[in-house]
């Protein structure tokens, strides 16, 4: 009885390596990871910017610098010395060392009180947008017999105007046979001029426009 013959399966899928991948470029044989022995590429992660700081620098934030040229807290210039020996003399004094021109060549450090510091600066910087604010011209206006309680809500309103920097026209309306009594207007006018006169001055005399009386008033600097 004949046999098939035996056919050879190769050897078992436990013996079979994995091939190691091998890449060609322009003719060029390059090595993959596997025949390298070398594992995949790490990538170095992203460095993040470290955040501005609002202001100088203070303190021990002023750094990469040697030497500055130090002011005593009178005012008075020490000459140039260093960063060490700055920082040990605005201990000393219970203040602190801020950097007030740092390109300059070395850097300018004031020793200060910093809080008071940024307090005046702020302060510098709202006087400065208040000067930038366009000043715009508000009217009230007030009858001859305007009642104690209308005056008062009148007067807050210029009060409110002078505080924003506005100025404020003053117009008094006359009605029908109000017009045979003008001197109780201007008197009206006089009253209102004497209570703002602490915070503010007339820039346009009281003047006679047809049957009003006009007063422009600003407020004073302060």
């Amino acid at each position: 009885m004949l046999r098939p013959p035996r056919l050879d399966a190769g050897p078992s899928p436990s013996n079979i390596q994995p091939a190691s991948l091998t890449l060609t470029k322009r003719g060029k044989r390059l090595l993959s990871s596997t025949e390298t022995g070398e594992g995949p590429i790490a990538r170095r992660p992203y460095a993040a910017p470290p955040p501005s700081k609002d202001g100088p620098r203070v303190n021990e934030e002023i750094r990469g610098v040697s030497r500055v040229l130090l002011i005593d807290e009178e005012g008075e210039k020490q000459g140039e010395m260093p960063i060490s020996a700055a920082l040990e003399a605005a201990r000393e004094a219970g203040l602190d060392l801020v950097e007030v021109a740092p390109n300059s060549n070395p850097p300018v450090c004031k020793i200060l009180d910093y809080g008071k510091f940024r307090f005046e600066e702020q302060k510098k910087k709202a006087e400065t947008r208040k000067k930038a604010k366009r000043i715009e011209l508000k009217e009230i206006k007030v009858r001859p017999n305007i009642d104690d309680h209308d005056y008062e809500v009148k007067m807050r309103a210029i009060h409110r105007f002078f505080e924003e920097g506005d100025k404020v026209k003053v117009t008094l309306r006359f009605r029908g046979r109000e017009m045979q009594h003008t001197n109780l207007g201007i008197q009206l006018l006089e009253r209102i001029r004497t209570e703002l006169e602490p915070i503010a001055k007339v820039e346009h005399e009281p003047r006679f426009e047809g049957r009003q009386v006009v007063m422009v008033m600003a407020p004073r600097a302060t």
